[in-house]
């Protein structure tokens, strides 16, 4: 008979003869006086509840049992009526966490570090475990140059400059200092593009004070425009970063040769398709040089005698010779001859 039929069974009996004292309860005794006595009647009634409550406890658990039994549920005491736990260590013990593959890796890189430093120079091995590790953080190393992409230069130029600085991280590195590979490789990573930066990039070469300059402009300008909501003036940006406004102006002049464009470059434009940019670069113009000194000669023209201007518009304008200017104004071809000659020394000296 299952567990469960017992305790059914128990629980009719109970029902039929409700009034039956508890296991180890005596029935209640007639008084002196000849009524019942009524501690007795107090302590049978106490051990009715108790066994009441007792029945109701048992009956709930029996009636989980069945509901587990019918469900195909494990019954736990069936399996260790005893309630001790298991005598093997490995079932209570708590399983550990596993590691995860990029600490395997960190770990593993160092190891090999470790050996590295017990071979000497130009070891066979130590040259095969150092090729090991850079081919393991090639990946890595382009990672950080093509955050530098997008700043006009080829990301192959920076992937070359990313190898350089690593393969100086793995030649440098020490385990025993307590850094890890990563944070030791990545400065030197990143030092070796921003060097190549200074060094390369520009189109036309500028001293690297002004270089410094010139990117710590931009930044400040940025912030400076965000805080003054307008474009800040040469006076302010001067006072920001600590420089004169001369060397300000400078450094915007030299941003400005950070690239520059080549006069072959081919340009769209409607009325000239295929055109190249030298074709709309202006050239020197040569009658620039003669409205300058049209502009200079005014004044000192406004300056002269009528018969000093009269002679010019005969000799220069008219063309005429010196004889006919003499015979126009009575006078001899010498005389012509040195009011010219006095007349052009006091435009010239005007130009001096």
């Amino acid at each position: 008979m299952g567990r469960a039929e017992a305790v059914k069974v128990q629980d009719k009996e109970l029902e039929g003869d409700p009034v039956a004292p508890a296991a180890g309860q005596s029935k209640a005794r007639p008084s002196s006086s000849g009524g019942a006595d009524p501690g007795a009647a107090t302590a049978n009634d106490t051990a009715t509840d108790e066994t009441a409550s007792h029945d109701t406890a048992t009956s709930d658990i029996a009636s989980d049992a069945a509901m587990a039994a019918v469900n195909g549920e494990p019954d736990d005491e069936a399996d260790n009526p005893s309630g001790e736990s298991s005598d093997d260590p490995a079932a209570d013990a708590t399983p550990a966490e596993p590691v995860s593959p990029h600490a395997e890796r960190r770990a593993e890189t160092m190891r090999i570090f470790r050996r590295m430093r017990t071979l000497p120079p130009g070891d066979p091995v130590r040259e095969r475990l150092r090729a090991e590790v850079i081919e393991d953080h090639m990946a890595y190393a382009r990672r950080i140059a093509a955050r530098y992409g997008g700043h006009g230069e080829v990301v192959e130029d920076f992937v070359q400059v990313a190898y350089l600085g690593l393969v100086k991280a793995v030649d440098n590195f020490d385990p025993e200092h307590g850094t890890g590979f990563l944070g030791y490789a990545t400065p030197m990573i990143m030092g070796e593009i921003k060097r190549y930066f200074r060094d390369a990039t520009w189109d036309v070469h500028v001293p690297r004070r002004m270089q410094e300059l010139s990117s710590a402009l931009r930044k400040v300008t940025e912030a400076l425009t965000q805080e003054l909501g307008r474009s800040p003036s040469v006076a302010e940006l001067a006072d920001r970063v600590k420089a004169t406004p001369e060397e300000v102006i400078e450094a915007m002049d030299a941003a400005s040769a950070y690239t520059t464009a080549s006069l072959d470059r081919p340009v769209r434009v409607d009325a000239a398709e295929g055109a190249s940019l030298a074709e709309f670069v202006g050239g020197e113009d040569p009658r620039f040089e003669a409205v300058v000194n049209r502009e200079v000669l005014k004044p000192l023209l406004a300056k002269l005698g009528e018969r000093d201007k009269r002679i010019l518009m005969m000799r220069f304008f008219r063309g005429m010779t010196q004889s006919q200017i003499g015979e126009e104004l009575h006078v001899s071809q010498m005389q012509v001859s040195r009011l010219l000659t006095r007349i052009l020394e006091d435009l010239r000296a005007g130009f001096e």
